[in-house]
């Protein structure tokens, strides 16, 4: 197996030189891997990516004709895709993340077909995942595309046969029930049949109810694994020929008061994902993006002092985490942002310049990682945040896109959950 887009085998270049094929095989066995981006109980289960996975980059948005609130909107993150979208987004990577609802991996097989041992020819095809999720649903749908075959010189690809097996392979709780649908898996077809197919989709589905989590999030966690077999037709032998997992995915099942379809819950992909702030001129959440921006290009610069300030989330590690029932601890962090404010940019700072203006703080009040922190961490170091008196209007819009975030990317409470923030301009 290697990565979607790998250039060919060269059959004359095996059969000069003996060693490549011998490499061709150990190189079959191979260990699957999850994203790079995964969160809460399946980012201990099994390797991660080595590498981040490439990223769905979306279109800028718009400086706004108004700043009023019903104005100021994050879109939809994105719950489809193509297969042309999953090839050109994979490129060299073994994972493209769209969104929290559309992702997919993918991998090239190769055989060399051999007689008496000498390669005599070659073939491959591409086999491809795509992960959707509808909005405000418990069903995912794993699309599977079997593409780009190609055969040269003498082999027995045609009647080969491929056997798909998608699986869960394991639950958090374990005692989670889930049911299938759409392809019965495993299923087995042979090269000649999978040509003109069209895609195989599998489904599953798991009801609310059934997480352990905590009481106020119903949370199911998941590792979805797709399998390749292959069988070379009699008379014929090729090596590498036995398949494997071709990757794992990390789905997720939630249900909270506070996030959106509350009665029934949804699903997504359990990876970590930006918030986009931006500093064009045009765009309501301005002032805010440039304090971020400051806090983590000169860190050293911000309010309060601190040697070696070093903020999270300005990456996928370490990233942030949501606040959300802790009422005490939210306002903890909010009231030492405002006393710092107020003693690094004056009393009166909220009226200077001659507009209204507000404490902006980083991290977010409804982080774990606010002005807090160090009063529940001890490993945690006082003044690792930075304050900053900004407009009322961008401190406000920042605050409107952070509510959208949260809720378009159900993002949970405490540590099975994650963001960063990226700066855009």
């Amino acid at each position: 197996m290697r990565q979607v887009n790998a250039e060919p085998l060269d059959l004359e270049e095996l059969q000069q030189q003996p060693s490549k094929l011998r490499g061709l095989s150990s190189g079959e066995t191979a260990q699957a891997v999850l994203p790079r981006e995964t969160l809460g109980r399946a980012k201990t289960y099994a390797p991660l990516a080595t590498e981040d996975s490439a990223r769905y980059q979306p279109p800028i948005r718009k400086p706004l004709d108004s700043r009023a609130p019903t104005a100021i909107s994050l879109p939809e993150p994105p719950r489809t895709m193509t297969k042309q979208e999953c090839i050109a987004g994979l490129a060299t990577k073994t994972f493209y993340i769209k969104s929290r609802y559309a992702m997919c991996s993918g991998k090239q097989f190769e055989q060399v077909w051999l007689r008496n041992g000498k390669p005599v020819g070659t073939s491959q095809f591409d086999v491809l995942a795509i992960g959707t999720i509808p909005k405000n649903s418990r069903t995912i749908t794993i699309t599977y595309y079997f593409t780009d075959f190609t055969a040269a010189k003498e082999n027995g690809a045609a009647a080969m046969g491929i056997t798909t097996k998608g699986s869960i392979t394991h639950l958090w709780p374990s005692t989670a029930a889930y049911t299938q649908g759409g392809v019965k898996m495993p299923f087995t077809r042979t090269w000649s049949e999978l040509l003109g197919a069209d895609t195989y989709k599998h489904t599953l589905t798991v009801a609310a109810g059934q997480g352990s989590d905590t009481a106020r999030t119903d949370l199911i966690a998941a590792v979805y694994v797709p399998n390749i077999s292959l069988k070379a037709p009699p008379a014929w032998s090729s090596l590498p020929i036995t398949g494997g997992d071709l990757f794992m995915l990390p789905p997720r099942w939630d249900k909270a008061s506070y996030l959106p379809n509350a009665a029934a819950g949804a699903a997504s992909w359990a990876v970590v994902t930006p918030l986009k702030y931006s500093t064009a001129a045009g765009a309501p959440e301005r002032e805010v993006a440039l304090h971020i921006q400051k806090a983590f290009t000169t860190p050293g610069m911000t309010q309060p002092p601190m040697a070696k300030k070093d903020l999270p989330g300005k990456g996928p590690e370490p990233a942030l985490t949501r606040l959300y029932w802790d009422t005490k601890r939210r306002e903890l962090n909010r009231n030492r942002s405002i006393y710092n404010c107020g003693k690094y940019f004056g009393e009166k700072y909220a009226t200077s310049a001659g507009y209204a203006r507000e404490c902006d703080e980083y991290p977010m009040a409804s982080t774990y990682e606010g002005a807090g922190h160090s009063d529940y961490d001890h490993l945690a170091e006082p003044g690792n945040f930075s304050v900053l008196a900004v407009k009322k209007e961008d401190n406000g819009a920042a605050g409107i896109l952070l509510a959208q975030f949260y809720d378009k990317n159900r993002v949970i409470d405490g540590p099975d959950d994650g963001f960063w923030v990226e700066i855009t301009s």
